[in-house]
């Protein structure tokens, strides 16, 4: 409601270009990788809604380098796994809005959503009353995520330090 009421201060800038330099917990950034991090949506669609933001400023893939796409995936794949491990979703959403005509709501920096699904999660109070109802505080969604992050990217590089040396 302090949104909606325009209470908060907006940050100067670019929104995805300032989050990195604030605390995670404050800003519920679940994951830092070398060329992109992971961070709850702060208006999410359903709980879980995350988002995987290279640091790079661009508006559009085609604009990020090989390396960043590769980490942009991979970071993608990680993501799937915590929320299967703390939500049991039945399916996902994943894309990327590209442009104010394609959705983006923060059109200069691409970003992409990672959305977990239920059957019957779009029921009657989202489709008749046009509210959505998220039954956990982003605080709760952010303090169930992240040490499965921190734990399950600590596997992944245990994996591939182990296959390297193969």
């Amino acid at each position: 409601m302090a949104y909606l009421r325009g209470e908060e201060e907006v940050p100067e800038g670019c929104i995805f270009c300032v989050k990195p330099q604030e605390e995670d917990a404050e800003v519920h950034i679940l994951h830092r990788g070398r060329l992109c991090y992971v961070i709850l949506n702060r208006f999410p669609y359903n709980s879980g809604h995350l988002m995987i933001v290279p640091y790079s400023h661009v508006p559009s893939l085609e604009y990020l380098d090989a390396e960043t796409l590769a980490e942009l995936m991979a970071l993608t794949q990680l993501s799937l796994r915590v929320l299967r491990a703390a939500y049991e979703p039945q399916g996902f959403n994943i894309g990327v809005n590209i442009g104010t005509a394609g959705g983006a709501g923060v059109a200069e920096h691409v970003h992409l959503h990672v959305v977990p699904r239920w059957g019957g999660d779009t029921n009657y109070t989202t489709t008749v009353g046009q509210t959505r109802v998220i039954p956990e505080w982003l605080d709760e969604t952010y303090e169930r995520l992240r040490p499965l992050f921190e734990r399950m990217s600590a596997q992944e590089a245990t994996k591939y330090t182990a296959n390297n040396k193969q």
